[in-house]
């Protein structure tokens, strides 16, 4: 029964996935600018255009495009970037490592704070720790990543210099050297994050704590925190798994904001690059991996909801 349950939410992704590259590709091509004229320059003849053109494959129609590079990319061909002739795989593939390494930190940053928030919230509620944990689920998701990461490079790099403004480095290499780089980024992306999962998580315990199993676990002689471990957060995180699965693509997405504010060389930081330069080709190969992990993290996030929740049947 599960494995029919897995291959059922395959067949999901696989339609999700041409549909949404299909979009993808179709929207790339309106940006405006036109990727041959930035090659040649503005002195270029209509003849030399009209050729750039032609080699590139830009006269074509869309779906004919979207055909060849689509049967390209399923061979592991994403082409080549306009501009520096590099292999597009390579380029995304040597920043996806990078990008991971931030997403997953501020995740984990997010349900650590989230978490701490909604706890404390719950052991009191109208208590002034509880009003504190609903101003920062308020203000969390209303302030913008990028004044939040320019406020505290300000003051926890320039003025008070803790922490370095720019740069990243990897956890295999140097792990202190990777806490240092990946905290202010990793919070700046993870703040929404934490006040979504402190929203989430508070209002879902409040209604755990109030249910008869909980207090038939009291009627047994547990006390306050064994409750609220072993009975109160199993039930209470079924739908911070969706919120979860949805605030990882939220965060893939903004990491094209917060990479280009602290320098990370991330596949964010290569998607503004691409935008700025009409890279069309490394665009879509950065937007197309982006995708497939969005795609890979919500087929994820349905398996372990049915995990966690025996009620919910596979068929």
């Amino acid at each position: 029964m599960f494995y029919k349950f897995l291959l059922r939410r395959l067949m999901y992704v696989i339609p999700m996935l041409i549909v949404t590259t299909l979009v993808v590709f179709s929207l790339i091509l309106i940006i405006p600018g036109d990727p041959a004229l930035a090659l040649l320059g503005d002195n270029a003849t209509a003849e030399k255009l009209a050729q750039l053109r032609s080699q590139l494959g830009l006269d074509q129609p869309v779906l004919i495009q979207y055909g060849n590079w689509l049967l390209h990319a399923l061979q592991g061909d994403l082409g080549r970037s306009l501009f520096t002739g590099e292999i597009v795989s390579d380029a995304v593939f040597s920043r996806l490592g990078v990008t991971i390494q931030l997403v997953i930190s501020a995740m984990i940053i997010s349900f650590l704070i989230g978490m701490f928030f909604a706890i404390t919230s719950i052991l009191k509620p109208n208590s002034w720790m509880d009003y504190v944990a609903r101003f920062f689920g308020t203000l969390g998701t209303a302030i913008p990543n990028f004044w939040l990461a320019m406020l505290l490079v300000a003051l926890f790099s320039v003025k008070l210099g803790w922490l370095p403004a720019t740069g990243f480095v990897s956890i295999f290499e140097n792990t202190g050297g990777f806490l240092q780089s990946v905290l202010l980024p990793a919070f700046c992306l993870g703040a929404f994050g934490a006040a979504q999962i402190t929203r989430q998580l508070r209002s879902s315990l409040l209604e755990s704590m109030d249910s008869d199993y909980i207090r038939t676990a009291y009627s047994k002689g547990l006390s306050l925190w064994p409750v609220i471990w072993k009975h109160g957060l199993r039930n209470a995180f079924l739908p911070v798994v969706t919120t979860a699965g949805l605030l990882f693509g939220n965060m893939l997405g903004a990491t094209v904001v917060i990479e280009s504010v602290f320098a990370i060389p991330g596949m964010g930081q290569l998607a503004v690059n691409s935008i700025l330069q009409r890279d069309f080709p490394m665009l879509q190969g950065v937007v197309l991996v982006m995708v497939v992990m969005v795609l890979i993290i919500n087929f994820v996030t349905d398996v372990l909801y049915s995990i966690l929740d025996p009620r919910i049947e596979f068929d």
